[in-house]
């Protein structure tokens, strides 16, 4: 049997719900990923071209990272979460991946957004694995999405 964990990212909340839904189905450990310097209102508000999360992205900057999983590898299936920043994953996802071996694991990503889609945001993530993780599902979690809906997602993606 898979041992699963489920990471995440939020800035605002909603992803932390839907990682909770998610690790409760998958009956999976959760790790919240955090920047060193938490963000506020004011840096994730993407119609200020000067607010940090605009910087981030336009730099392609790295964010710092407060804590890791220190049994990284004892897990099979990686589930990571995030808000969709920019048509794509937020700066400290790239972060995040960076840091881990993925050699052999499976990952599914999954996203919210508040108004645009997922697009080719694992196909951007996709080379940051360096060959050595599989992303297997992708998934972009909008609105109110039911238990049965998620239970569906999360056992495909540990089948796959």
């Amino acid at each position: 049997m898979s041992k699963a964990l489920v990471t995440f990212f939020s800035a605002e909340g909603t992803t932390e719900k839907v990682a909770k839904r998610i690790a409760e189905k998958a009956e999976a450990d959760i790790f919240e990923i955090k920047p060193e310097m938490p963000y506020s209102k004011a840096d994730i508000n993407w119609k200020n071209p000067l607010s940090r999360c605009n910087r981030e992205k336009i730099g392609r900057k790295d964010v710092p990272i407060s804590e890791k999983i220190e049994n990284f590898g004892e897990y099979d299936v990686v589930f990571i979460g995030f808000p969709i920043w920019y048509y794509g994953a937020p700066n400290i996802i790239n972060t995040f991946i960076k840091e881990y071996d993925w050699s052999g694991k499976k990952i599914a990503l999954f996203a919210t957004s508040g108004g645009s889609g997922m697009g080719k945001t694992a196909e951007k993530v996709k080379p940051l694995f360096e060959g050595k993780g599989e992303i297997i599902a992708a998934e972009l979690f909008n609105g109110a999405i039911s238990d049965d809906e998620i239970k569906k997602w999360v056992d495909e993606a540990m089948t796959n």
